[in-house]
């Protein structure tokens, strides 16, 4: 069993996500249980990988600063929750080649379009072009989602929601609005 770390990660964090956090879900069922899907959405928090992993029924591989992968224990620890070292400083082929096999082979990628943590919860941060040119690379459908409101424990502060799979055409720019407003929308913004 290859994710075997990730399976019992997912099946511990689950009900300490709810318990924790009391996250409301909408739209789980927009993602597909077969074939190649890409998350994409709003990065609000370092939490947000807790929802990446938990709430989805797949094994969602994701995009990880290479930083995390510094030592062979976290590297170890890293690559057996799925998770693909980018070297954010660089356009780093490595990280690109193994999202697009990932997603060659049938399986989820998430991935955050923002690059990073986005501290303002009203507005998002210009979007990156992964999403959509990994979905067009592989012929994907992406499955946008929003998170919003704060991690406050023990109330229900947090809501994620899952829009409609679709697929890209050619025009990566026009593409890249499309998701984004796709973002906004479930945002209610």
């Amino acid at each position: 069993m290859k994710y075997r770390i990730y399976k019992i990660v997912r099946f511990i964090c689950r009900p300490l996500l709810q318990l924790l956090f009391r996250v409301e879900v909408s739209g789980k069922e927009n993602i597909p249980s077969k074939g190649s899907v890409i998350l994409a959405g709003n990065h609000t928090s370092n939490r947000d990988a807790y929802i990446m992993i938990c709430i989805p029924d797949r094994i969602v591989h994701t995009l990880a600063k290479k930083e995390l992968f510094n030592t062979k224990f976290k590297n170890s620890f890293f690559r057996s929750m799925a998770c693909i070292p980018v070297d954010r400083s660089i356009h780093d082929n490595n990280a690109k080649n193994e999202t697009i096999n990932v997603l060659n082979n049938g399986h989820v990628i998430g991935i955050f379009p923002e690059g990073t943590v986005n501290k303002s919860k009203d507005e998002l941060l210009p979007f990156k072009y992964g999403a959509v040119s990994f979905a067009s690379k592989t012929d994907s459908y992406i499955v946008p989602f929003a998170i919003t409101g704060k991690y406050k424990l023990f109330r229900k502060s947090v809501k994620v929601k899952y829009g409609k799979p679709y697929k890209v055409k050619n025009d990566l720019d026009k593409e890249n609005e499309i998701l984004r407003n796709k973002i906004l929308d479930l945002k209610g913004k």
